[in-house]
C-alpha cells in the first residue's frame, strides 16, 4: 500500500486508476496501471530505489511476502530484481485482480496474488520468508501487532529482513524482542525502515549492515 491517492486515468471498465513503474531489473520502466482505492498508494519511486539498495545483497532468490500488497509495486520490484518468489496478500479483490493480471502480462509463475486480510493470512501463512514488506494504510497503528504475529507464527527465516513503511508523523514501531532495526530514512511525509529478525541459534546481531545510517 502506498504516497497518498491521485486522481488517475479511466480504465475500461469505467474506474479511476493509477499507474507506478518498476525501476530496475528485467522489467525496468515498464509501466503498470492499479486500481485507485482509497489508501492503495504505491511506494514513492526513490523510496524503493533506496529499499532495493539495502536489499540488494540478498534478494537475489530471496523468498518474499508483500502484505498490504496495494498496487503491488513492492512484490513486483522484488520479482524484476531477481526474487525467488513473492505472495502478494490484500484483502481488496480488485487489487488483487489487477496483480495476478500483471503476474500473467509479464509471463511471471513466481508470484501468487492472494485475497485476504493480514492477520488471517498469518496464522495459515506456509513460511517462512526471507523478506516481507509491510506498509499498512497510514493512520493505524498496526505495525508492532503484526511485527510481534510475524514473530510468533514463524513467518520470518532466521536473519530475515522486514521492511516497514508508516507516516513520517508517526513513532518507529515498537519490535518483537531480538529484533533488530537496521536502517531508516524520511521522504517527505513518509519515514521507512529495514529491521533484521534474530539469526538462527538465537544471535541478534545483524550483519554487515550494522552500523549502516
Amino acid at each position: 500500500m502506498k504516497s497518498s491517492r491521485r486522481k488517475g486515468r479511466q480504465s475500461d471498465a469505467g474506474g479511476e486508476t493509477g499507474r507506478f513503474r518498476i525501476i530496475a531489473g528485467q522489467w525496468r520502466g515498464r509501466r503498470l496501471s492499479f486500481p485507485a482505492l482509497e489508501g492503495v498508494r504505491p511506494t514513492a519511486d526513490r523510496v524503493r530505489e533506496t529499499l532495493f539498495n539495502w536489499l540488494q545483497p540478498i534478494i537475489q532468490g530471496a523468498r518474499c511476502l508483500d502484505l498490504f500488497a496495494g498496487s503491488g509495486a513492492l512484490g513486483l520490484e522484488a520479482l524484476s530484481r531477481g526474487a525467488a518468489s513473492v505472495t502478494f496478500v490484500d484483502r481488496q479483490p480488485a487489487v488483487v485482480r489487477a496483480i495476478a493480471s500483471h503476474l500473467e502480462v509479464l509471463g511471471n509463475s513466481d508470484g501468487l496474488a492472494v485475497c485476504a486480510r493480514t492477520e488471517m493470512f498469518l496464522q495459515t501463512a506456509v513460511g517462512p520468508f526471507d523478506i516481507v514488506f509491510l506498509d499498512p494504510p497510514f493512520g493505524t497503528d498496526v505495525l508492532p501487532g503484526l511485527c510481534q504475529m510475524i514473530e510468533d507464527e514463524h513467518c520470518l527465516s532466521p536473519g530475515g529482513r522486514v521492511y516497514l513503511e508508516h507516516a513520517a508523523a508517526a513513532a518507529p514501531p515498537t519490535l518483537p524482542p531480538g529484533w533488530q532495526l537496521l536502517r531508516s530514512a524520511r521522504a517527505g511525509n513518509v519515514r521507512y525502515h529495514l529491521a533484521s529478525g534474530p539469526a538462527a541459534g538465537g544471535n541478534t546481531e545483524p550483519d554487515a549492515e550494522r552500523g549502516a545510517p
